[in-house]
């Protein structure tokens, strides 16, 4: 079941939302407040809902400073329908922009379509490389790539936010959670420089990694 965190002030239009969406299967969290919102992003979602005018503060200033901490789908639902508004939040990045009023079934449809645009798959494929997921491993041209364990994680983090921007901050951090040692921005580009050379087939010219100069790194597919 996919579970989603919504930040609204209004809890009548919270409760009811919440309500609808878990009768069709997706599982809502709800927070009234910009300051409790931080506190839940570090729990699992795979989706935020995200209200723009909030008792403590605005929703499009609070998403700039969230997609340098996580790389999560985020839909604005809102009722600020200024196309200026609109446009905005989009080249953000948000997935989409839902105006109030709106009908419940479109909702649940928008939300769901997010979701599955973003979807885990055990394997993914990029050019000549493959990532199994699942059993955590790499191939080249069928053949398996050694990688070393933060090499690897490394590697699954761009792969799981595969066409998302991933920022150099928000690598440390995952990295930092998982290895248990301090890791700092130099070393990262050592080790990003050491996974080009086992699955780029041009070191000057990387196809798979792509790097977002003065901000982190890509895969696109």
């Amino acid at each position: 079941m996919s579970k989603i965190l919504y930040i609204e002030d209004n809890e009548t239009i919270a409760d009811g939302i919440k309500k609808y969406l878990q009768n069709e299967g997706i599982l809502v969290e709800t927070c009234s407040s910009l300051k409790e919102a931080k506190l839940k992003i570090k729990n699992q979602y795979d989706l935020i809902l995200l209200d723009i005018v909030l008792s403590d503060g605005n929703g499009i200033e609070f998403y700039s400073f969230l997609k340098n901490k996580i790389n999560l789908p985020i839909i604005f639902l809102t009722a600020k329908d200024a196309e200026d508004d609109i446009v905005k939040g989009l080249e953000l990045g948000a997935d989409d922009y839902i105006v109030k009023t709106f009908r419940m079934r479109e909702l649940t449809s928008r939300i769901k379509n997010v979701l599955n645009r973003n979807k885990k798959k055990d394997i993914v494929t990029v050019q000549n490389i493959s990532f199994d997921l699942k059993n955590n491993v790499v191939y080249k041209n069928s053949e398996k790539i050694d990688l070393t364990a933060l090499e690897y994680k490394i590697l699954y983090i761009l792969v799981e936010n595969i066409n998302r921007l991933v920022t150099r901050e928000y690598l440390l951090g995952r990295i930092w959670d998982i290895s248990s040692k301090f890791v700092n921005d130099n070393t990262l580009t050592v080790y990003i420089r050491r996974i080009r050379k086992k699955i780029e087939d041009d070191l000057d010219n990387p196809k798979i990694i792509k790097t977002i100069k003065g901000i982190g790194y890509k895969i696109e597919k």
